[in-house]
């Protein structure tokens, strides 16, 4: 059997594996990516129909290319993402092989490099770069069981509201995600309800800018870790209908039920945490204090930007935040179905190294793995709070890259020269 030998192998041609190979072929570093369906398919079939990018276009891209057949304020459609991946690939020339899968790599023995299994054949690689995202496997918590006459489904499963049978919807999780779907189901006529957990809802636009912005002149972006206490809170932004702010109150007006985190399931019917109004009142802190930051920021700068006074305008505390549904019959509350917005966890099986802790997660510094020649690329946070974003991977990108570039110098160095 044959065996294909490349310095580096990146693993998925999403925007993570793209922004590898630009780099690398910056580096004049020989790869090759494998992505087993097509390039960005995630974009493309991981996500509802009517997402949009949740920063505008001038934003949520690359360096290298503009969106340009959209407004640079606007917010791209995810097939138009998707599209844009496709041709960015084509103007680096990267040497992307689609319709392969890596079923497995394991370190060379007695010689450094790597052996990777794939569907189409064998690969011996000096380094490998784990490409595949912070979106892999859907988090269902096992509340609900899979027996009862509800329909259940995770947000990256969930399309549209016609997917959905007659009756109320419970949506779990109230990040970006959930927010989105509660409203585009609440839209389309049906009856939903959305648990609320913690969570930072930031403006979508202050003083004439938009939140991306914000982030980035107040050195937001740059945040290396997230604040003590704030791991679990979900970030809810929305770029749908021109992009607005995500408000709870304005969406229990609308007439979406709010209750608190999903505790436990028990004879039919479903139990929540009475944390809803602190919930509800932390994010709503958040946003002040972004709000008080910007305000600072421009003032210390001088800029003249317009006022935005309604911006600190909060509608009347909801009913279902003042006196909170702690359980909720789902049959009586005619609930069909669920919409399970809970996140998703990263699958490194096929990775067969040294390189992860005991809960199973990268052991790294900024991409870089504890185990020599293997690197990661996409994971949240890898470096900043900008990393799994579309720009921020690009930037991680090139460190890893340049590592990698690095290490081959060394590895030419033939020693002293005889004189």
């Amino acid at each position: 059997m044959s065996i294909e030998k490349v310095d580096t192998l990146v693993v998925g041609a999403g925007q993570a594996g793209v922004a590898m190979s630009e780099h690398l072929t910056r580096n004049g570093v020989p790869h090759v990516v494998l992505e087993r369906d097509r390039i960005a398919e995630r974009w493309r079939t991981g996500r509802w129909d009517s997402l949009v990018a949740n920063g505008p276009a001038w934003h949520d891209r690359f360096p290298g290319l503009e969106f340009s057949d959209t407004d640079p304020d606007a917010f791209v459609s995810k097939d138009r993402v998707a599209d844009y991946f496709v041709e960015y690939a084509n103007m680096i020339d990267a040497p992307i092989r689609c319709g392969v899968e890596v079923k497995q790599a394991e370190q060379l023995a007695n010689r450094p490099g790597f052996r990777v299994e794939t569907s189409d054949g064998v690969f011996e690689a000096r380094n490998i770069v784990a490409a595949t995202g912070a979106f892999q496997c859907p988090i269902v918590p096992p509340v609900v069981p899979k027996e009862t006459d509800i329909l259940q489904m995770h947000s990256f499963d969930y399309r549209n509201p016609d997917q959905l049978p007659d009756g109320a919807v419970m949506v779990v999780g109230a990040g970006s995600s959930g927010v989105q779907i509660a409203d585009e189901l609440m839209r389309a006529g049906k009856k939903v309800y959305l648990s609320v957990g913690p969570h930072d809802r930031p403006p979508r636009a202050y003083r004439g800018r938009d939140n991306v912005w914000w982030l980035g002149v107040l050195g937001m972006w740059d945040a290396a870790a997230m604040k003590p206490g704030t791991e679990r809170f979900t970030i809810c932004v929305s770029g749908a209908r021109g992009g607005h702010t995500v408000d709870f109150r304005d969406l229990a007006a609308q007439g979406i039920t709010l209750v608190g985190m999903t505790q436990k399931f028990e004879d039919g019917v479903l139990s929540f945490e009475a944390d809803l109004a602190e919930n509800v009142a932390n994010g709503d802190a958040g946003y002040l204090s972004m709000l008080d930051a910007a305000d600072a920021y421009v003032t210390r700068n001088g800029l003249d930007l317009p006022e935005d006074p309604d911006a600190r305008d909060f509608g009347p505390v909801p009913e279902s935040v003042s006196d909170p549904v702690r359980e909720l019959n789902l049959a009586e509350a005619g609930v069909a179905s669920i919409v399970w917005a809970t996140g998703f966890s990263q699958d490194f099986s096929w990775l067969k190294v040294d390189a992860f802790d005991e809960a199973g997660k990268p052991k790294h510094q900024k991409g870089l793995s504890s185990e020599p020649g293997v690197y990661f690329l996409g994971l949240p946070w890898q470096s900043c709070r900008g990393s799994s974003f579309i720009w921020g991977v690009w930037h991680d990108a090139k460190h890893v890259a340049d590592h990698i570039a690095t290490q081959r110098k060394y590895l030419q160095y033939s020693g002293p020269s005889e004189s």
